[in-house]
């Protein structure tokens, strides 16, 4: 029996569309509260991320026992290699919360993607990513302008060493870079990582239930190996959803460093 002739009698093979993202709503619909599958990803993600520091910082111990000491390591991780060595000491510390919260915000909704039964990240719709650059874009203007309130624009936007008669030329490159390109670029590499990850672990699994309870037979071989490829996928959105995180936390804290160097 061919695969056509298979298919069309047994269930048929859908892939995934980009209306995945538009799930259906599950609580309260008709209400400024509709709740779709994405929306309690997000929410799972913000409770686990708020129980889990609650937790780890609640009793602190000169001598950390293991829970403490992993959440002692996350805190360190983005205080050192993040904060300090991008922006200093001094302004490292002064930034920290904001970017200790974009870090694990992101970290743990990208992770829900990988949660049975959860299966989609709550950073693979475009309001949170939106909503992430935009407190990076403003942090990076807050910073500019505290720096240098009258100089921030004009040093944004006419480098120093510039001829004349290409001055505007760059202001206008400078202006789109900076003001423009950059808040649009944070938000799409991380939406599109996110919906790229989901799409591909459900294309694996998708298949591997196609090929084992669809077609069945010796067709089921093919299915253990989008099955392990699936499985191996999702080991690498583990890392993917790590260095999102690490990603958008860097190329915030280069943003503050810049506006705060000190020819602004």
């Amino acid at each position: 029996m061919s695969l056509l002739a298979a298919a069309t009698e047994g269930p048929t093979f859908h892939p995934p569309t980009i209306w995945d993202f538009f799930p259906p709503v599950i609580a309260f619909e008709g209400t400024p509260f509709a709740l779709t599958r994405i929306h309690l990803a997000q929410i799972l993600a913000t409770v686990i991320l708020i129980l889990v520091f609650w937790l780890g910082s609640r009793r602190m111990r000169l001598v950390p026992g293991r829970f403490q000491s992993l959440v002692e390591m996350g805190f360190g991780f983005v205080r050192g290699n993040v904060a300090h060595d991008l922006l200093g000491r001094k302004d490292g510390e002064r930034f920290l919360p904001i970017l200790m919260t974009i870090f694990f915000m992101i970290l743990f909704m990208n992770l829900t993607g990988i949660i049975p039964g959860v299966n989609i990240a709550g950073t693979s719709i475009i309001a949170v990513p939106l909503l992430l650059a935009i407190i990076s874009y403003g942090t990076f203007i807050y910073a500019g302008v505290k720096k240098s309130p009258k100089g921030f624009v004009k040093n944004s936007l006419f480098p120093s060493g510039i001829p004349v008669f290409l001055q505007w030329f760059v202001a206008i490159l400078e202006f789109l870079s900076t003001f423009i390109i950059r808040p649009v670029t944070l938000t799409l590499r991380l939406l599109m990582n996110m919906i790229v990850g989901h799409l591909m672990l459900v294309l694996f699994f998708s298949a591997t239930q196609f090929f084992v309870f669809g077609l069945s037979g010796w067709w089921s071989a093919l299915g253990v190996f989008t099955g392990a490829f699936g499985l191996a996928f999702t080991l690498f959105e583990v890392l993917v959803a790590v260095l999102q995180a690490y990603i958008f936390a860097v190329l915030t804290a280069v943003y503050i460093q810049l506006a705060v160097a000190d020819e602004h």
